[in-house]
């Protein structure tokens, strides 16, 4: 068995399956990769030419009552991704990725979906701190205005979602779209969808994408991921760069077919009934065209000065190593200020930082010494090929620089301690068996939206020991956590900080703190690749 296939699905199910945890932590003394990868039928544009696109800010409707109001229509565009090629995507408001949310600290805003696809959605504010209602339980659907209506009728804004099971995963089927089990407590809207969020939590990027049950992975594949800001005054009073000098990064990876369509090895590539991929990629499914806000391996011209980098992976299951290199060879610092749920401590440095799906990371780079007319490119020390190479930075001129990066960047991160937590609990993320195929389970069990896996009580501070067969982007929604160890021993430097989603690597356990505050009900955690996702590795958490 080659060392690719020993490191995709075959080896890593057929290992897991066969003996347990200890292969998989075999696999841990290698290079982890998660998936297998999609070849692009279409000649590919060569790498810096393409200049980065930086996403459009969406503009709020009203902004009346303490509230901003946005709208946003999801629909089916053709957009140039590959140079003079049309594609097909599923996008918000028509671009790729969706308008960028500005919001301020303290001040909620309401976002309407209108859902002008062909299939139902469900909108997940990745990283938001939001009562249960709007935050993109998968199976709280807004269905297209022709879709067949669920058995028992449609109700303005509750429903029972009738469900039937498939010989299959946990799995979405039949004309009504619903999962593959009955859900008493979601709630199923026609057409649109309000989804208020108070925004009541630190400075930070967050993003949003679609989350409906069996079928994300596919949906932000074809499109559907934009980014959200939240800001506060005491982060714009620091000096960071600011302006021009804070560039968004949206990092994805993709395949395209001999059209310049979306390749996806989805078993119904309408997304309407079938959920799944075929065998060869449930571990994930990996594209060899790396995109950067929509654009593939693009350029960014920067003055010689620091710039702030807001960087997301919205890949499905890629992960990257960063690091920034000159022309001549050397690595540039990365220096970073942030983590997935806002601003470290005190600054953190690093030589090369690995990004797993839905992390993000706030870093500050420093153009300064690069001569005018050099390149900063952003390589993937885990890529092969010319998935090796992310972007690039051109440096265009000297320039003036008053930004700073202060010592201390923030003193409002919780101080939680063992001592505190009421309970430890411990979660296997493996590989497994559900309804007679391959799956992903949490605790040895597929998802089931009507059975509760956890309940806590609000306030509760709590310890989480993750376990991992392979590699597992573990994400908790609704709030934040810090790391406690890896393996027993201390956190990785990228560990800092106050996060939402753990890169767990094969064969690895860690330990988390969080305390349960905020609001009562139902929220999720669940596995990042969103392939993994999918096939079952999800969990309920109960907040009462």
């Amino acid at each position: 068995m080659t060392r690719r296939r020993l490191l995709g699905i075959g080896g890593t199910l057929g290992l897991t399956a066969a003996t347990g945890l200890s292969a998989a932590a075999a696999l841990s003394r290698r290079p982890a990769a998660t998936g297998a990868e999609l070849r692009s039928a279409i000649p590919l544009p060569p790498a810096f030419r393409t200049p980065l696109p930086l996403p459009p800010v969406l503009k709020p409707v009203s902004t009346s009552g303490g509230v901003d109001r946005y709208k946003v229509t999801q629909r089916e565009v053709k957009v140039e991704i590959l140079p003079g090629v049309r594609t097909p995507m599923w996008t918000y408001e028509g671009t790729f990725p969706g308008p960028t949310i500005e919001a301020r600290r303290g001040r909620p805003i309401t976002v309407t979906h209108r859902n002008e696809l062909p299939v139902p959605t469900v909108v997940h504010l990745h990283g938001g701190r939001n009562t249960p209602t709007p935050d993109g339980y998968p199976t709280d659907l807004v269905l297209p205005e022709a879709w067949p209506e669920p058995a028992g009728g449609t109700s303005a804004m509750h429903q029972m979602a009738d469900m039937s099971l498939m010989d299959g995963m946990s799995a979405m089927s039949g004309p009504s779209g619903m999962a593959g089990m009955r859900d008493p407590r979601a709630v199923v809207t026609r057409l649109t969808r309000d989804y208020t969020f108070p925004t009541d939590q630190r400075p930070t990027m967050l993003w949003y994408h679609d989350h409906r049950m069996d079928f994300t992975a596919p949906a932000i594949w074809r499109g559907l991921a934009g980014l959200h800001f939240v800001r506060d005054d005491a982060e714009d009073a620091l000096g960071l760069p600011a302006g021009a000098r804070e560039v968004p990064l949206m990092i994805a990876d993709r395949a395209f077919d001999s059209d310049g369509n979306l390749k996806y090895p989805a078993l119904d590539p309408s997304l309407r009934d079938r959920p799944g991929v075929r065998e060869s990629y449930l571990a994930g499914v990996l594209g060899d065209v790396i995109l950067v806000n929509g654009a593939p391996w693009p350029v960014h011209e920067v003055d010689a000065a620091r710039y702030r980098l807001r960087i997301l992976n919205a890949s499905n299951a890629r992960h990257y190593e960063l690091e920034a290199v000159t022309d001549d060879g050397r690595r540039l610092d990365l220096v970073q200020i942030g983590a997935d749920q806002g601003l470290l401590a005190a600054p953190v440095t690093h030589r090369s930082l690995p990004i797993a799906p839905a992390e993000r990371y706030d870093l500050i780079v420093d153009f300064t010494d690069v001569p005018g007319g050099d390149r900063v490119r952003i390589r993937n020390r885990l890529g092969a090929g010319r998935t090796r190479d992310v972007m690039a930075f051109r440096i265009a001129r000297k320039a003036a620089d008053d930004s700073r990066i202060p010592p201390v960047l923030a003193r409002d991160l919780p101080s939680w301690h063992q001592s505190d937590a009421v309970r430890v609990r411990e979660f296997a993320f493996r590989a497994g068996r559900m309804h007679g195929h391959h799956g992903w389970l949490i605790g040895g069990r597929p998802f089931d939206p009507a059975r509760t896996d956890v309940t806590v009580n609000l306030g509760d501070v709590g310890v989480w020991r993750l376990i991992a067969d392979v590699h597992h982007p573990v994400h908790l929604h609704l709030v934040g956590f810090q790391v406690l160890s890896r393996g027993g021993r201390q956190p990785l430097a990228h560990d800092a900080g106050l996060k939402d989603t753990i890169s767990l690597r094969p064969g690895e356990s860690a330990e988390i703190i969080t305390r349960f505050d905020g609001y009562r009900g139902r929220y999720l955690f669940h596995c990042h690749n969103a392939e993994h996702e999918d096939m079952g590795m999800m969990a309920n958490l109960e907040i009462g």
